[in-house]
């Protein structure tokens, strides 16, 4: 007999998860940590803050998904963002839900939500959590018949030391925040079980560029813009509009690291790509330029490089005087039509050159992972190895900020614990 009914493998979102339903299903669970302290990377995501969910229903929340976003589409029908907020609820975590519907804890502490889940942990004598226990392979038995598949029957841990179960859920995450923990080791362990492994890359990422930018950009959010990511042709991969922000050697903020979910494979593989800013997306062109044309024409003597203050906050002005090849004393009614319409495309198209994403160490996620070809998406078990599971960030899914990522772990943990047990 197997000492455990299921080792389940990282104590982050998705393993937590997967031990709490399955403990409470009756389940001898044995839950392996490979720190000190489960949960790290939960503890701080959001910013500390944890965006738990989104209350957009099904055909609204998987356009936000990459790779085959319908592979979720039964894992959802079981457990999606009402049972995961109820879930939750019921466990005394109060939740509030902000703009854009993505709910967060309404104490703003990520920290609620991974105490409600090792609390439930800690009251079930079903569960033994291990920590500092970090797994070196699986095991599994050589199949009896020809044509059977093989079947999981434990792990072994660094040590040596061979623990035994019926079902293994592996829940180890991606490449992203490796400090938490996260090293990629259970694409190892996919690959040696014979699963195909769509190559990492990072995710929800800062995009770095070529450009040299002033110092003093650093940190400058800007609202309500347009960005659009082209291939070096011209031809458009992506348009968003919202903030962002300037980093040291690119950009950053909300849209960006939108953006990069769907560029970061290109840039990964060496392709340059150029980012397009709209920073005045609410005025045509033609708008636009009558508006200079007054501005210029009652403002007559200011400097240029004063002047450009009607037109760009204060921390763009370096970046526009670099790119305009204006001269920087000149007065406003000494500004000719080429040098306006120069002014004009900047404000309407700002160009950075990018050429790669920050690294793993910056990435909310990770893109890529066990195929989902070889996953049974009705319950996240191995096709090719029975009682195996692959939960969270580990398979090829990744999806877009709003509480979108955190869904995917606590749904395939679910889809996972409930038939193991």
């Amino acid at each position: 007999m197997p000492d455990n009914d299921i080792i389940v493998v990282g104590a982050g979102a998705a393993g937590l998860m997967a031990a709490v339903v399955a403990a409470e299903r009756g389940a001898r669970v044995l839950l392996l940590e490979k720190m000190d302290q489960p949960g790290r990377k939960l503890r701080i995501t959001g910013k500390g803050r944890c965006n738990l969910t989104n209350t957009a229903p099904i055909k609204d929340t998987l356009p936000h998904i990459g790779s085959d976003s319908r592979f979720l589409r039964n894992c959802y029908s079981r457990f999606f963002n009402r049972e995961l907020m109820s879930f939750f609820e019921q466990r005394g975590v109060a939740l509030v839900e902000e703009r854009g519907g993505r709910v967060f804890p309404a104490s703003g502490r990520a920290l609620d939500i991974f105490l409600a889940l090792v609390g439930e942990l800690e009251r079930n004598s079903h569960v033994t959590i291990r920590k500092n226990s970090m797994v070196r392979s699986l095991l599994m038995a050589e199949p009896l018949h020809a044509g059977d598949k093989p079947h999981i029957r434990g792990v072994r841990l660094q040590n040596g030391e061979s623990l035994s179960a019926r079902n293994v859920i592996v829940a180890t995450g991606g490449l992203s925040y490796p400090t938490t923990g996260s090293t990629g080791a259970g694409f190892l362990w996919a690959q040696e079980c014979g699963h195909t492994v769509v190559p990492p890359v990072p995710s929800l990422v800062p995009l770095v560029c070529s450009d040299t930018l002033p110092p003093d950009l650093e940190g400058f959010v800007l609202r309500n813009v347009r960005l659009t990511l082209t291939q070096a042709n011209g031809h458009k991969l992506c348009e968003l509009f919202g903030e962002m922000n300037f980093n040291a050697d690119g950009i950053g903020g909300p849209i960006v690291l939108s953006a990069s979910r769907l560029v970061s494979r290109r840039l990964n593989s060496g392709e340059q790509l150029v980012a397009h800013i709209n920073l005045k997306p609410a005025i045509d062109d033609d708008e636009l330029d009558q508006r200079l044309r007054r501005d210029l024409d009652g403002n007559g003597r200011r400097l240029f490089h004063d002047a450009l203050r009607l037109w760009l906050p204060a921390e763009l002005v370096p970046l526009a005087l670099k790119r305009l090849h204006i001269e920087y004393y000149k007065r406003l009614h000494q500004i000719n039509a080429a040098e306006r319409h120069r002014l004009l495309r900047f404000l309407k198209d700002c160009t950075l050159n990018i050429t790669a994403t920050q690294s793993f160490n910056e990435a909310i996620v990770t893109q890529g992972g066990v195929s989902l070809k070889e996953v049974n998406p009705q319950t996240m078990e191995s096709r090719l190895v029975d009682g195996l599971y692959w939960t969270g960030e580990v398979l090829d899914l990744d999806a877009d900020t709003g509480g979108y990522n955190l869904q995917i772990a606590f749904s395939t943990a679910y889809a996972a614990a409930t038939h193991c047990t």
